[in-house]
């Protein structure tokens, strides 16, 4: 599959741009590269398509900020194109039906429906599609561990939503059944009408007001629905949240949210993730960092210090003399990056405990070390730890 072209680049914008410029160039690159405008043109049609689903995200302030935050990662199915997408929308783009959908907000409503000639009968007069209706999305938060980052973790959530009625199978018409053929669009679904237009004469279709593009009217509506073809039941999702996930990932499962009136394509559920803290780890990217909290005795003369990891605990070395602000790297013992096979450290940050009281004979202990030459710190020992710990606040204070 050929690499994805940034989205900023295909509709020629700055990262910046506002959502005005953003929408100046798709409507400049949509007359461009339009299909009546370039009749069996399929790079025409390609880029076409890559405009407008540029623009499905870039126009959206939620979809647009992951995408600045995820890039193409950000696939349909669940964090990195899991369910076999490889961007915001499977199968390599969005489809014909999708740009013309929305397509009159940019050009008005003479470009909303369909359009005549230049996708193999997909519109116009050997047209092979019907309208079909769209379930509202659901929008729910999951809550996870640092060792479901770790790990990956299946879920199952018992969520409330609207379902086809099971007396009319989604109908809305009694038995399913009661219906009769709407005499306004004779059962198409489609009104069609011809504009002028800056490409010319145009044909173009809307949906019929009288059926709502289903081509046929309910004679008797389901007494159990009220004729909305859909009814309230809890029912439990599964899912997998893959390994590397971050706070504020989205993960979209397609056609599990809210089914629609009268049959159709369900919504989708989106799940945010949310990340619990940790009480003794904190996350840092695919890093992870642990403050150690050493005695006088070990940090001088060497030791061992149980630390805590994700999967458990280990046994660290320490070797004498180590000083505060000294940080241990345990490498590949950190969290794995989304998607590929590359893992984060373990950084453990050394500081050293000072009593706040002792007895007499821990004071007296103390006192007979005070003027001992390896107790006492020099003037170039003192140096080299203030030169070590300037560097590790100058790399804090970069974020690095």
């Amino acid at each position: 599959m050929a690499e994805k072209r940034d989205y900023y680049e295909v509709l020629g914008v700055s990262k910046g741009a506002s959502a005005d410029e953003i929408k100046k160039a798709y409507r400049k690159m949509a007359i461009k590269y339009h299909p009546d405008k370039n009749p069996g043109d399929k790079e025409a049609e390609e880029k076409f398509k890559e405009a407008a689903e540029a623009y499905d995200v870039l126009s959206d302030a939620d979809k647009r900020a992951r995408y600045d935050k995820f890039g193409h990662s950000m696939g349909p199915q669940g964090f990195g194109g899991a369910g076999g997408g490889g961007g915001f929308y499977s199968g390599g783009g969005m489809s014909m039906e999708d740009i013309f959908a929305h397509f009159g907000d940019i050009f008005g409503d003479g470009f909303g429906g369909g359009f005549s000639g230049g996708f193999g009968g997909a519109t116009g007069g050997g047209r092979t599609r019907k309208h079909v209706n769209k379930g509202t999305d659901l929008r729910i938060t999951v809550k996870v561990t640092l060792k479901d980052v770790m790990d990956g973790v299946d879920k199952k959530l018992k969520i409330p939503r609207m379902v086809a009625c099971s007396h009319c199978k989604g109908t809305g018409a009694k038995d399913g059944t009661a219906f009769h053929t709407c005499q306004r669009c004779h059962g198409t679904g489609y009104i069609s009408r011809v504009q002028q237009t800056m490409f010319g004469a145009m044909q173009s279709e809307a949906v019929c007001p009288d059926c709502n593009g289903e081509g046929k009217i309910i004679s008797e509506t389901c007494s159990y629905c009220g004729g909305t073809g859909v009814e309230k039941k809890e029912e439990v999702v599964s899912f997998h949240i893959p390994a590397g996930v971050e706070d504020g990932m989205t993960l979209t499962l397609r056609g599990q949210g809210n089914a629609p009136r009268h049959g159709g394509v369900n919504g989708d559920l989106l799940i945010v993730i949310q990340e619990e803290k940790d009480p003794d780890l904190i996350r840092d990217g695919n890093d992870l960092i642990y403050n150690l909290m050493l005695d006088f005795p070990t940090a001088a003369l060497g030791g061992t210090a149980e630390i805590p990891t994700i999967g458990g605990r280990a046994r660290l070395k320490i070797a004498p003399g180590t000083q505060p602000g000294k940080v241990l790297r345990l490498r590949g013992k950190g969290l794995p990056q989304m998607n590929t096979s590359n893992r984060g450290d373990l950084l453990v940050n050394v500081m050293v405990y000072v009593p706040e009281s002792l007895t007499d004979a821990e004071k007296a202990a103390i006192e007979s070390l005070k003027n001992t030459p390896n107790v006492v710190p020099t003037e170039s020992t003192a140096k080299r730890i203030f030169s070590r710990l300037r560097h590790i606040f100058n790399k804090e204070s970069r974020g690095e």
